[in-house]
């Protein structure tokens, strides 16, 4: 069986929390031994971890803790995309205070309100100044992936409380879902 992933750009315990309860409110798996700030875990790791997963689709959290370019987290991005047994269905590019150039196109943003729009978004949520693009840390190598659906979005967890897991983590659970919902109709990025 294909195991279907979303990636995630971010892996701090916020981010970490957030993706946990919003996965399980939408019956999805979530593994977060590639969390943390930066990514720690090996790929051998991570690859018997996917195994490990139940369900058909899981969440994996990435993070290159401000690396400018390709760091540890995207690395392992751009490895696994290549794995056979596994099909990258989205991924959600987490806005970051460092617009240090690294960048990615997204197909949609999810603002902290949980509204879907073609406007990048800043770190807190609100809409930035570019059409279909998100400044992040660990962005860089998204553009190079064949993944059919990119979303931006504001720090997960966070987004001035709108998005905190005692609240169900709102706004990343509608990112998740707009995820599953195109990722299953398009399958390659033109």
């Amino acid at each position: 069986m294909t195991k279907r992933i979303i990636y995630v750009t971010d892996g701090d315990a916020a981010a970490a929390r957030a993706v946990t309860t919003a996965a399980k409110s939408i019956g999805i798996g979530c593994l977060t031994l590639s969390a943390g700030n930066p990514t720690t875990c090996t790929y051998e790791q991570l690859l018997e971890s996917i195994a490990e997963v139940s369900g058909e689709i899981a969440v994996l959290l990435f993070d290159d803790a401000g690396q400018a370019y390709e760091g540890r987290g995207e690395e392992l991005m751009v490895r696994l995309a290549n794995e056979e047994g596994i099909k990258v269905i989205g991924a959600l590019a987490v806005a970051s205070t460092e617009r240090s150039g690294d960048w990615t196109k997204v197909d949609v943003s999810v603002d902290r309100y949980g509204k879907l729009s073609e406007w990048g978004v800043d770190k807190e949520g609100f809409r930035d100044i570019e059409e279909n693009r998100v400044h992040g840390d660990t962005v860089y190598s998204l553009d190079q992936l064949s993944i059919p659906v990119i979303v931006g979005i504001g720090d997960l967890g966070k987004m001035g409380g709108r998005d905190h897991p005692k609240r169900g983590a709102p706004v990343t659970a509608t990112a998740l879902q707009v995820i599953i919902e195109r990722g299953d109709v398009t399958d390659v990025k033109e």
